[in-house]
Protein backbone atom coordinates (compact mmCIF):
# COMPACT_ATOMS: atom_id res chain seq x y z
CA UNK A 1 0.00 0.00 0.00
CA UNK A 2 1.34 3.29 -1.22
CA UNK A 3 -0.09 5.72 1.28
CA UNK A 4 0.00 8.51 -0.87
CA UNK A 5 -2.20 6.75 -3.77
CA UNK A 6 -5.85 6.93 -3.10
CA UNK A 7 -6.68 4.79 -4.54
CA UNK A 8 -4.52 1.83 -3.03
CA UNK A 9 -4.89 3.25 1.09
CA UNK A 10 -7.84 2.68 3.10
CA UNK A 11 -10.19 4.38 5.49
CA UNK A 12 -8.10 3.36 8.63
CA UNK A 13 -5.27 5.09 7.57
CA UNK A 14 -7.32 8.32 5.97
CA UNK A 15 -9.87 8.66 9.11
CA UNK A 16 -6.70 10.66 10.73
CA UNK A 17 -5.02 11.64 8.46
CA UNK A 18 -4.79 15.49 6.25
CA UNK A 19 -3.59 16.48 2.74
CA UNK A 20 -2.26 19.90 1.25
CA UNK A 21 -2.43 18.86 -1.93
CA UNK A 22 -4.70 16.69 -4.64
CA UNK A 23 -3.15 15.28 -7.82
CA UNK A 24 -5.96 13.96 -10.35
CA UNK A 25 -4.05 12.51 -13.65
CA UNK A 26 -5.89 13.11 -16.58
CA UNK A 27 -5.33 10.61 -19.95
CA UNK A 28 -7.34 9.36 -22.71
CA UNK A 29 -8.35 6.39 -24.47
CA UNK A 30 -7.24 6.52 -28.06
CA UNK A 31 -5.25 4.66 -30.62
CA UNK A 32 -1.61 5.33 -30.87
CA UNK A 33 -0.03 4.40 -34.24
CA UNK A 34 -0.10 0.25 -34.09
CA UNK A 35 2.06 -0.76 -31.80
CA UNK A 36 1.13 1.35 -28.42
CA UNK A 37 -2.34 0.06 -26.57
CA UNK A 38 -5.41 2.25 -26.53
CA UNK A 39 -4.21 3.42 -22.42
CA UNK A 40 -0.83 4.65 -23.21
CA UNK A 41 -1.79 8.17 -21.99
CA UNK A 42 -3.12 6.42 -18.76
CA UNK A 43 -0.40 4.00 -17.93
CA UNK A 44 1.53 7.36 -18.25
CA UNK A 45 -0.32 9.23 -16.34
CA UNK A 46 -0.29 6.47 -13.57
CA UNK A 47 2.84 6.06 -13.57
CA UNK A 48 4.56 9.60 -13.44
CA UNK A 49 2.07 10.57 -10.86
CA UNK A 50 2.82 8.08 -8.31
CA UNK A 51 6.28 8.25 -8.77
CA UNK A 52 6.07 12.40 -8.36
CA UNK A 53 4.19 12.03 -5.44
CA UNK A 54 6.32 9.24 -3.87
CA UNK A 55 9.37 11.66 -4.48
CA UNK A 56 7.29 14.47 -2.93
CA UNK A 57 6.15 12.33 -0.35
CA UNK A 58 9.49 10.91 1.37
CA UNK A 59 10.27 14.46 1.61
CA UNK A 60 7.51 15.28 3.63
CA UNK A 61 4.54 16.32 1.51
CA UNK A 62 1.32 15.82 2.48
CA UNK A 63 -0.18 14.57 -0.77
CA UNK A 64 -2.88 12.58 -2.51
CA UNK A 65 -2.91 10.89 -6.03
CA UNK A 66 -6.45 10.58 -7.39
CA UNK A 67 -7.51 8.31 -9.19
CA UNK A 68 -6.82 8.37 -13.06
CA UNK A 69 -9.57 9.97 -15.50
CA UNK A 70 -9.40 7.56 -18.23
CA UNK A 71 -11.54 9.30 -20.92
CA UNK A 72 -9.74 13.19 -23.00
CA UNK A 73 -10.79 15.68 -25.29
CA UNK A 74 -10.76 13.73 -28.63
CA UNK A 75 -13.29 15.35 -30.73
CA UNK A 76 -10.74 15.07 -33.77
CA UNK A 77 -10.43 11.60 -33.81
CA UNK A 78 -14.85 10.92 -34.15
CA UNK A 79 -13.90 8.41 -37.27
CA UNK A 80 -11.11 6.35 -34.92
CA UNK A 81 -12.49 3.45 -33.79
CA UNK A 82 -13.16 3.02 -30.27
CA UNK A 83 -11.13 6.82 -29.53
CA UNK A 84 -13.32 7.89 -26.75
CA UNK A 85 -14.38 11.48 -26.24
CA UNK A 86 -15.28 13.15 -23.50
CA UNK A 87 -16.48 17.07 -24.56
CA UNK A 88 -14.90 19.64 -22.99
CA UNK A 89 -17.97 20.74 -21.57
CA UNK A 90 -17.79 17.15 -19.28
CA UNK A 91 -14.88 17.63 -18.66
CA UNK A 92 -15.64 20.72 -16.43
CA UNK A 93 -18.75 19.07 -15.06
CA UNK A 94 -16.43 15.99 -14.13
CA UNK A 95 -13.56 18.41 -12.67
CA UNK A 96 -16.55 20.53 -11.25
CA UNK A 97 -18.07 17.33 -8.58
CA UNK A 98 -14.17 16.33 -7.78
CA UNK A 99 -13.09 20.56 -7.06
CA UNK A 100 -16.39 21.06 -4.87
CA UNK A 101 -15.46 17.66 -3.07
CA UNK A 102 -12.10 18.55 -2.07
CA UNK A 103 -13.33 22.36 -1.34
CA UNK A 104 -15.49 20.86 1.26
CA UNK A 105 -13.08 18.58 3.34
CA UNK A 106 -10.32 21.52 3.38
CA UNK A 107 -7.75 20.42 0.67
CA UNK A 108 -7.34 23.89 -1.57
CA UNK A 109 -4.61 22.63 -3.34
CA UNK A 110 -5.53 20.88 -6.77
CA UNK A 111 -3.11 20.10 -9.33
CA UNK A 112 -4.39 18.46 -12.61
CA UNK A 113 -1.81 16.29 -14.21
CA UNK A 114 -2.55 15.97 -17.90
CA UNK A 115 -1.25 12.83 -19.71
CA UNK A 116 -3.26 14.08 -23.28
CA UNK A 117 -2.93 16.41 -25.96
CA UNK A 118 -6.37 16.86 -26.65
CA UNK A 119 -6.88 18.05 -22.87
CA UNK A 120 -7.18 21.92 -22.64
CA UNK A 121 -7.95 22.59 -18.63
CA UNK A 122 -7.12 26.48 -18.94
CA UNK A 123 -10.84 27.74 -19.33
CA UNK A 124 -11.80 25.06 -16.86
CA UNK A 125 -9.75 26.25 -14.12
CA UNK A 126 -10.90 29.38 -14.73
CA UNK A 127 -14.44 29.24 -14.38
CA UNK A 128 -14.02 27.07 -11.33
CA UNK A 129 -11.20 29.17 -9.84
CA UNK A 130 -13.84 32.28 -10.13
CA UNK A 131 -16.56 29.56 -8.39
CA UNK A 132 -14.18 28.42 -5.80
CA UNK A 133 -12.20 30.99 -4.41
CA UNK A 134 -10.73 29.53 -2.00
CA UNK A 135 -9.23 26.91 -3.79
CA UNK A 136 -5.61 26.87 -5.73
CA UNK A 137 -6.44 24.39 -8.81
CA UNK A 138 -3.20 24.42 -11.48
CA UNK A 139 -2.80 21.82 -13.92
CA UNK A 140 0.40 20.62 -15.42
CA UNK A 141 1.65 18.72 -18.86
CA UNK A 142 4.20 16.27 -18.09
CA UNK A 143 5.59 16.26 -21.65
CA UNK A 144 6.47 19.40 -21.52
CA UNK A 145 8.41 19.46 -18.40
CA UNK A 146 11.67 19.12 -19.99
CA UNK A 147 13.06 19.90 -23.03
CA UNK A 148 12.23 16.59 -25.23
CA UNK A 149 15.56 17.30 -27.68
CA UNK A 150 17.77 16.65 -24.98
CA UNK A 151 16.49 13.22 -24.91
CA UNK A 152 14.97 11.62 -28.26
CA UNK A 153 16.32 12.84 -31.68
CA UNK A 154 13.01 12.54 -33.30
CA UNK A 155 10.13 14.70 -32.92
CA UNK A 156 6.40 14.20 -32.64
CA UNK A 157 3.64 14.42 -30.74
CA UNK A 158 1.72 11.02 -30.61
CA UNK A 159 3.20 7.20 -30.44
CA UNK A 160 6.29 9.05 -31.25
CA UNK A 161 10.04 8.29 -30.19
CA UNK A 162 9.39 9.53 -26.41
CA UNK A 163 6.17 7.90 -25.82
CA UNK A 164 7.37 4.54 -27.61
CA UNK A 165 10.49 5.09 -24.99
CA UNK A 166 8.44 5.05 -22.42
CA UNK A 167 5.91 2.60 -22.51
CA UNK A 168 9.17 -0.05 -23.42
CA UNK A 169 10.33 1.05 -19.96
CA UNK A 170 7.25 0.88 -18.22
CA UNK A 171 5.43 -1.75 -20.12
CA UNK A 172 7.31 -3.24 -22.40
CA UNK A 173 4.80 -6.30 -22.46
CA UNK A 174 1.93 -3.80 -23.97
CA UNK A 175 4.25 -2.53 -27.02
CA UNK A 176 4.03 -4.79 -30.31
CA UNK A 177 7.26 -5.87 -32.04
CA UNK A 178 9.27 -3.48 -33.43
CA UNK A 179 8.02 -5.29 -37.21
CA UNK A 180 4.39 -3.77 -36.46
CA UNK A 181 5.74 0.12 -35.92
CA UNK A 182 3.93 2.66 -38.42
CA UNK A 183 6.55 5.21 -39.33
CA UNK A 184 4.33 7.88 -37.47
CA UNK A 185 4.18 10.13 -40.47
CA UNK A 186 1.85 12.95 -40.78
CA UNK A 187 0.87 15.88 -42.72
CA UNK A 188 0.69 20.03 -41.79
CA UNK A 189 -1.71 22.57 -42.72
CA UNK A 190 -0.70 24.00 -46.36
CA UNK A 191 -1.46 27.02 -44.83
CA UNK A 192 1.72 28.47 -43.21
CA UNK A 193 0.27 30.41 -40.55
CA UNK A 194 -0.95 27.38 -38.76
CA UNK A 195 2.64 25.76 -39.01
CA UNK A 196 3.90 28.95 -37.04
CA UNK A 197 1.94 28.82 -33.60
CA UNK A 198 -0.03 31.56 -33.60
CA UNK A 199 -3.23 30.36 -35.34
CA UNK A 200 -4.96 27.02 -34.25
CA UNK A 201 -6.95 24.69 -35.92
CA UNK A 202 -8.31 21.07 -34.38
CA UNK A 203 -6.37 18.69 -37.00
CA UNK A 204 -8.81 15.80 -38.55
CA UNK A 205 -6.81 13.00 -37.22
CA UNK A 206 -7.94 10.00 -39.89
CA UNK A 207 -6.42 12.58 -42.77
CA UNK A 208 -3.32 13.91 -40.93
CA UNK A 209 -1.76 9.94 -40.11
CA UNK A 210 -2.64 7.00 -41.62
CA UNK A 211 -1.38 4.87 -38.69
CA UNK A 212 -2.80 7.22 -36.07
CA UNK A 213 0.83 8.07 -34.61
CA UNK A 214 2.62 11.56 -34.90
CA UNK A 215 6.30 11.61 -35.08
CA UNK A 216 8.84 8.18 -35.74
CA UNK A 217 9.25 5.69 -33.07
CA UNK A 218 11.84 3.46 -34.53
CA UNK A 219 14.58 5.01 -32.38
CA UNK A 220 12.92 4.28 -29.17
CA UNK A 221 14.50 2.10 -26.22
CA UNK A 222 13.79 1.17 -22.90
CA UNK A 223 16.95 3.25 -21.99
CA UNK A 224 15.56 6.29 -23.28
CA UNK A 225 12.48 6.42 -21.57
CA UNK A 226 13.72 5.36 -18.69
CA UNK A 227 16.35 8.25 -18.10
CA UNK A 228 13.30 10.89 -19.29
CA UNK A 229 11.07 9.13 -16.82
CA UNK A 230 13.74 9.47 -14.32
CA UNK A 231 13.99 12.78 -14.66
CA UNK A 232 10.82 14.16 -15.31
CA UNK A 233 9.70 12.58 -12.31
CA UNK A 234 11.90 14.03 -10.29
CA UNK A 235 11.53 17.57 -11.52
CA UNK A 236 7.63 17.46 -11.27
CA UNK A 237 8.03 15.64 -7.36
CA UNK A 238 9.82 18.90 -6.33
CA UNK A 239 7.36 20.89 -7.38
CA UNK A 240 4.45 18.90 -6.16
CA UNK A 241 6.80 19.37 -2.76
CA UNK A 242 6.91 22.90 -3.21
CA UNK A 243 3.29 23.27 -4.17
CA UNK A 244 2.17 21.61 -1.27
CA UNK A 245 4.30 23.84 1.18
CA UNK A 246 3.35 27.17 -0.75
CA UNK A 247 1.16 29.38 1.39
CA UNK A 248 -1.71 30.52 -0.50
CA UNK A 249 -1.74 33.90 0.92
CA UNK A 250 1.98 34.25 0.06
CA UNK A 251 2.48 33.10 -3.61
CA UNK A 252 3.56 36.15 -5.00
CA UNK A 253 7.36 38.47 -5.08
Amino acid sequence: MRPYILAETNWKALKQDKFDLAVLPWGATEAHNYHLPYATDNYEADALAAESARIAHDKGGKLIVLPTIPFGVNTGQSDIYLNINLNPSTQLAILSDIVETLNRQGIRKLLIFNSHGGNNFKPLVRELGLKYPKMFISFCFWAQALQLPEYFEEKGDHADEMETSLMLYLHPNLVLSKNAWGDGASKSYKIKSFSEGWVWAERQWSKISDDTGVGNPHKSTREKGELFFNDVTHKMGEFMLELCQADLEDLYE
